[in-house]
């Protein structure tokens, strides 16, 4: 059996949300930050030698990267679910989101975070540059998703599982106002009402708010 080992307030809530969509039986094991560096524990960070989230057990397997991790759970036990396959014509669309979430939009929301912890004035050309990447990703996926309920095309697949983190708990540390977008804020709406997404939070992260607005 799977075992999701997921950090508070990370990206492991991706594979939580991933398990109970699918329907797969998996064991869950929380980790709390540290209350000083808000870092992992000591005892997450022995499990794999990057010691971030997110990381899954699978019998002797050690499996790290949100990535990685979904195309092997959906590999092995999704039975089809929430993949989309080359001979579909959203496999295009499947293929760029997928990607572009941690390929491209949060490496430009980590900036932001960044900033404030290193406390970086606002007029440095290059930190300039890079908050315009992040800009133009919330334009860019407010219009896919006024295309489109979900970012591959009418139905959830694990591109939506890999762009949500960003579009909700990563704003715990780098906020971004959301009012302008409403294709965007329509989105959070339709998956905050998902039961499997309630369950997966409920269960990962009791108690947190979900920037679903």
């Amino acid at each position: 059996m799977i075992i999701v080992h997921h950090l508070g307030v990370s990206q492991s809530e991706r594979i939580v949300w991933l398990c109970e969509e699918l329907g797969i039986p998996y064991e869950l094991k929380v980790y709390a930050r540290d209350p000083k560096t808000r870092l992992a524990p000591a005892a997450y960070k022995a499990l794999s030698p990057m010691g971030i989230a997110p990381v899954i057990t699978d019998g002797n397997l050690v499996l790290g990267e949100s990535g990685a991790i979904i195309e092997y759970v959906i590999g092995k036990y999704a039975k089809g679910k929430l993949g989309v396959t080359p001979d579909s014509a959203e496999w295009p669309y499947y293929l760029f989101w997928y990607h572009f979430a941690n390929g491209t939009f949060m490496p430009s929301a980590f900036l932001g975070i960044l900033q404030n912890v290193l406390g970086l004035a606002d007029g440095n050309p290059v930190l300039d540059s890079l908050k315009v990447r992040t800009t133009n990703a919330y334009a860019m996926i407010d219009k896919r998703l006024g295309e489109a309920n979900y970012f591959a095309g009418s139905e959830l697949t694990a591109a939506d599982i890999m762009m949500l983190f960003p579009l909700t708990t990563m704003r715990a540390f780098s906020p971004i106002d959301i009012g302008p977008f409403a294709n965007i804020r329509a989105y959070l709406k339709r998956i905050g009402e998902r039961p499997a997404y309630q369950r997966a939070m409920s269960k990962g992260d009791p108690g947190l708010p979900l920037r679903l607005s």
